[in-house]
């Protein structure tokens, strides 16, 4: 049977310790009691945590090589939305058991996508209980072109990055709560699965976009976020909203829940002047994500504004909509 520390040792100390001979010389990873990290001359630390659980952000029954890469891959996506370059990660977690083919799997998952962006794992720790996931990752970035989102401004564009509401889709199906055909279904679970962490835009972005941040918890719910950080209104097109074949397949109510309110999507939601959109576009054609435009942010009208998100059509007519973001303790 396996020990905590030989777990360690044969599905993580090893290929993490190989990962970390790309450290630079006054860093210390894995192995020790803490890891040493330096930020990129003239940049500083980006830090994000994020911690999945069994039965609240994925079914027992999850495939555990994608269990791996996602669990890593939505930490990655917040390091995205502040356009920080991935450094480092630690890995905390507790399993019911020491399953010798659920970790070999995790592990293949999570250390293929790690090694993808350079991202070496430093530490972590593991014990026996109910299964839950929680990574640290650890980024750098110049502070003039981090992507916060306080940054929104008046006559800005809201851009999408790639299309939203397939994640959502996936879990509908998966809980009956609609259906679709063998293929689609396939494109639904990839997505709810192995989302793919936008890196390369984060970082193309820089010096263009003004505010973002990565859409966990659904458009609704998120862009939000934006406005209350920036003090700003936001009028979005929701036919703009981009999405895929397959999800166009579906209802057109199914498919306004699954793109404004459903979750799981971690695509970018920014900001950009009008003037920069031909750089957006150039940038989305660089790293090969398509980049869509579905609205504008304005500024407070009165003092007695809030900031709150107008929803049209395509038309323009205004839409009374009633929606939320993903909730944590209360979700759908």
């Amino acid at each position: 049977m396996l020990s905590e520390f030989s777990l360690i040792d044969r599905f993580f100390a090893r290929r993490a310790a190989a990962a970390s001979s790309r450290a630079a010389e006054d860093e210390l990873g894995i192995g020790d009691d803490c890891a040493l990290l330096a930020p990129r001359p003239g940049e500083m630390l980006a830090i994000s945590t994020d911690m999945l659980v069994e039965g609240r952000h994925f079914f027992p029954d999850v495939d555990p090589e994608a269990l791996g890469h996602k669990a890593l891959a939505v930490n990655l996506s917040d390091l995205a939305a502040m356009g920080a370059k991935p450094q480092a990660f630690t890995l905390a977690f507790s399993l019911p058991k020491a399953d010798e083919a659920w970790l070999a799997a995790f592990s293949n998952g999570l250390f293929a996508l790690a090694e993808r962006y350079g991202c070496d794992l430093v530490g972590g720790d593991t014990t026996g209980g109910p299964l839950n996931l929680c990574i640290t990752v650890f980024g750098s970035v110049p502070p003039q072109v981090a992507l916060r989102r306080d940054a929104a401004q008046p006559g800005d564009d809201i851009w999408i990055s790639g299309t939203l509401g397939d994640a959502r889709a996936g879990l509908g199906v998966q809980r009956g709560e609609w259906s679709a055909d063998a293929s689609d279904t396939a494109t639904f679970r990839r997505a709810l699965e192995r989302p793919e962490p936008r890196i390369l835009l984060g970082l193309a972005l820089r010096g263009i976009a003004h505010a973002a941040l990565d859409l966990s918890d659904g458009l609704a719910g998120d862009l939000r976020h934006i406005l209350e950080r920036s003090n700003m209104q936001a009028t979005v097109d929701i036919d703009a909203v981009p999405r895929s074949a397959a999800l166009r397949r579906l209802s057109p109510e199914i498919q306004q829940r699954c793109t404004l309110a459903g979750g799981d999507d971690y695509e970018l939601c920014f900001t950009a002047p009008a003037a920069a959109r031909a750089k957006v576009e150039a940038a989305g054609r660089e790293v090969a994500v398509p980049v869509t435009r579905i609205g504008t942010i304005s500024a407070l009208q009165t003092a007695a504004d809030r900031p709150a998100i107008g929803w049209r059509d395509a038309a323009g007519a205004p839409l009374t909509l009633t929606l939320q973001g993903f909730d944590h303790f209360h979700a759908d």
